[in-house]
């Protein structure tokens, strides 16, 4: 529901009422009430600071300098002091010509400011020092050139655990000339097999690899040098107590919808990394063998601020919990990191909410213990809060738990690490000998200290490892360094390999050493893309279905023209049931020259109608567009001539609701009509008309299962181990029983007498963007705040109610069988 009308008989009352609430929502107009957040039992948030915008602007982040004071900027202006041991707070501005901060970091060294904007030089990293004792800055350095690049331009400063400063930066900063060091091997590219498509709005069309990065320096601006690369526009970047880098990454929420849509996700940064940000629809899935994954995707949103636990007067599990802020859905995070092999695992939790609130920073003061948080950016009313505990847990120290085993796993990935900046000849024994590892940390950490060193020195070794996963992790270093005429050698060896023995991961590592060895090495002759497809055809699909496979398969298989590999990438495209997997096979075929017929000519231009219910971000149409073209432009004259009406044009978008049309309401389901029912079967169940069902229940809409759907709300792949059966029922049946922080919507009344209810997705100044429409998350209701009467948590859930109602019982039962499967066809569930 999307406005709610007064009615004009109660309007009278309803304006006399808001004229009374109005005069103090006006007084309140300005920052976010602390009384209106929600946290766990125990804490407390205060308002410290409500900062004056004329006169101060609005603060996008903060750090605590050697006094205890903190340390602030203006998105557009000055820098400010603030004296948080007295109350009320005392703020100065700092007197130097200097600001448009988006990092700050004081030390002993001075403090360092990184301007996204006009600095006194130009934007980049400048050192501040007070020479002369008198409490300001009159020595002013600039020691990194960085072009300003709005909000995607240079960001964060920390002080890392070696004593170096790290720095990070969005996707439109270059990587400055002083960088002469790099962890990442230099030789980065855009690596898609059957090519990229700019977005379909035109954004970032120009930006390519190596995307956002992270940078370590000397204290004195000397020795900079690339840590790693391929992000989006990671605000913020944090050490945990192991001296682990961590950072929140962006979403592009304009790819909702489609297969290379990323959500914002935490990323464990390891040394010489590429986290896989492309362009358009070039984004990396995280399993790809050349890049990193994350260890926990969050979802829809804008990173910002991120700060540990570290040194917080916190119950211990907050004390370690990683805190990561959501600018858009005014969010506080608490990430739960941990360690598995010589990376991390996570879970995470909402630990502090508000609508609005947008966050743009967060620091722990050592000196309180408190977590200081400010609002604010794109000229929006800003402010600065104090969050503290005051519950009856204790806050001691925690005790650095470190597991034996993991710490086994991350001492190997560091000693590895240490040869991406001192590359030795004789190291090499021990780097082949973890290229194999299981752990994906280890081997990537390996395979990047192989490629330091000159190709010419393990070209005729890197192939003949001792486990399949060596000779692919090989074969990806090779195709990476190589030259063409290595390219038949890859190719020997990974046609060796016996598909049906490797696991999971060396699959889809395999295919991408496949891919990595066309786009690098050369399109290869007619007889290697034959004896490739010769190898794979069989297997495509996979028997156990396994989305991300088939994915990669289908890739491999379309680029060498597999025999009625067509027929089959169309066949799955039809029958897909969620959109984004649809839209791979689509774009996949796109530009397929071969193996076409008129058939599959028809079922795939049929699909554009098929796709016209989807939704999705606000490229999302440009993207069919985009793929509708490329693909009709393929066609020759006589089968434009036959297929008619079909291309005569892309057929218009129409209600995201027309699938439900043709069925007619069977009950209003209610828990106790179907708790018994799935109680008593154990088994038996259908697992096609399951996933069917997930699909007609509009599931995919907004939920990720098993790797494929919408993002809108919670992946609910393991629903079925974290519920029992009463509480699936209940979390199906009754969406608004109880509502997560993470997505709970907002009631605005506004003076007009229009009740909007919805998510705050984008804040500009007083303008709102409210999401309204779970199915339709491109589209936007605007309001502007100062029209805002009233703001409350919504009671109703953005989920709707009688989604199962058009399903007769069985259909039911296998859906919930569907769900508890987490996905998996061999389940017992599905059993005889």
């Amino acid at each position: 529901m999307k406005h709610i009308l007064i009615p004009a008989g109660l309007r009278p009352l309803i304006f006399l009422l808001s004229a009374l609430a109005c005069v103090q929502a006006r007084a309140q107009l300005g920052a976010t009430p602390a009384e209106s957040f929600h946290f766990p039992d125990g804490f407390e948030v205060e308002l410290l600071y409500e900062v004056p915008s004329k006169e101060q602007g609005s603060w996008v982040n903060l750090c605590v300098d050697l006094k205890g004071r903190l340390i602030t900027s203006d998105q557009y202006g000055k820098l400010y002091r603030v004296d948080v041991s007295q109350t009320p707070v005392k703020v100065e501005q700092l007197s130097v010509d200097i600001g448009m901060a988006q990092g700050l970091l004081h030390t002993k060294d001075g403090l360092y400011v990184n301007v996204n904007g006009n600095g006194p030089s130009g934007g980049g990293v400048y050192r501040l020092q007070d020479l002369d004792g008198d409490d300001q800055f009159e020595k002013v350095d600039h020691l990194i050139p960085l072009n300003p690049a709005g909000e995607h331009g240079p960001h964060a400063l920390v002080l890392g655990p070696d004593q170096r400063i790290y720095m990070c930066a969005g996707n439109a900063t270059d990587i400055p000339s002083i960088a002469t060091k790099s962890r990442v091997p230099r030789n980065w590219s855009e690596d898609h097999l059957l090519g990229r498509m700019p977005d379909g709005r035109g954004f970032m069309k120009d930006r390519l690899a190596p995307g956002g990065f992270i940078l370590s320096f000397l204290p004195d601006g000397s020795d900079v040098e690339i840590f790693c690369t391929g992000f989006r526009n990671e605000y913020d970047i944090a050490f945990n107590e192991q001296g682990d880098l961590f950072t929140y990454d962006a979403d592009m929420e304009w790819d909702i919808g489609t297969p290379w849509y990323r959500p914002t996700r935490v990323n464990h940064v390891i040394s010489g990394a590429e986290f896989g940000w492309r362009n358009g629809t070039g984004k990396w899935p995280e399993y790809y063998a050349d890049s990193f994954g994350a260890v926990a995707n969050i979802g829809p949103g804008s990173p910002t601020g991120i700060c540990f636990g570290t040194g917080a007067r916190f119950p211990e599990k907050y004390q370690r919990a990683l805190f990561i802020g959501d600018w858009s859905y005014g969010v506080v995070y608490a990430v739960h990191l941990e360690p598995q092999g010589s990376s991390y695992t996570a879970s995470f939790e909402p630990f502090l909410s508000a609508a609005p609130l947008p966050i743009t920073d967060l620091v722990i003061h050592p000196a309180d213990g408190a977590m200081y948080m400010t609002i604010g950016g794109r000229r929006v009313q800003s402010a600065l809060y104090r969050i503290s505990y005051r519950g009856i847990e204790s806050t001691a120290p925690s005790v650095s738990s470190n597991d034996p085993e993991s710490m086994m796993w991350q001492r190997v990935r560091r000693k590895l690490e240490e040869l991406h900046t001192e590359p030795k000849i004789d190291s090499l024994p021990f780097i082949l000998l973890h290229l194999g590892d299981m752990d994906r940390g280890q081997r990537f950490a390996a395979r990047i200290a192989l490629e330091h060193l000159p190709v010419e020195l393990w070209r005729n070794e890197v192939l003949n490892g001792a486990t399949p996963q060596a000779v692919i992790t090989g074969a990806v270093a090779l195709a990476r360094r190589g030259v063409p005429e290595d390219q038949r050698s890859i190719h020997k060896a990974l046609l060796s390999l016996d598909w049906n023995s490797l696991s999971k991961t060396e699959k889809l590592e395999l295919l991408r050493a496949y891919q990595l060895s066309f786009t690098r090495l050369g399109a290869g002759s007619a007889e290697a893309r034959s004896n490739i497809a010769q190898k794979l055809n069989d297997y495509f699909p996979v028997a156990d279905d396994d989305t991300q496979i088939n994915r990669e398969l289908a890739v491999v298989l379309i680029y060498c023209e597999a025999p009625g590999i067509v027929a089959r990438a169309v066949e799955r495209m039809k029958s897909a049931s969620s959109p984004d997997e649809q839209i791979h096979y689509a774009i996949s075929l796109r530009d397929a020259k071969s193996g076409w017929t008129m058939e599959t000519r028809r079922d795939y231009f049929q699909w554009f109608s098929d796709i016209a219910a989807a939704r999705g971000g606000a490229s999302f149409g440009g993207f069919i567009e985009n793929i509708w073209n490329a693909a009709k432009a393929n066609l020759s004259e006589a089968e434009t001539q036959e297929l008619g009406e079909l291309v005569r044009s892309l057929p218009p978008q129409r209600d995201p609701l027309v699938d439900l049309a043709p069925r007619s309401l069977v009950k209003e389901w209610k828990v106790e009509d179907l708790e018994d029912a799935i109680e008593e079967k154990k088994s038996g169940y259908d697992f096609e008309r399951g996933k069917q069902m997930f699909a007609v229940a509009q599931c995919y809409k907004c939920h990720r299962f098993n790797g494929q759907g919408g993002i809108q709300g919670p992946d609910i792949t393991g629903a079925g181990n974290r519920f029992n059966v009463h509480d699936l029922l209940v979390s199906i049946l009754e969406p608004s029983k109880e509502i997560s922080d993470q997505y709970q919507a907002t009631q605005f009344l506004t003076e007009d007498g229009q009740i909007v209810v919805g998510r705050v997705a984008n804040l500009n100044g007083n303008d709102l963007s409210i999401l309204t429409n779970m199915l339709d998350p491109g589209n936007f209701t605007n309001l502007n705040r100062k029209s805002i009467v009233e703001s409350r948590p919504s009671p109703l859930s953005m989920m709707p109610n009688g989604l199962l109602d058009t399903l007769t019982q069985d259909e039911v039962l296998d859906l919930i069988a569907y769900l508890r499967s987490g996905g998996n066809r061999e389940s017992s569930w599905f059993q005889p």
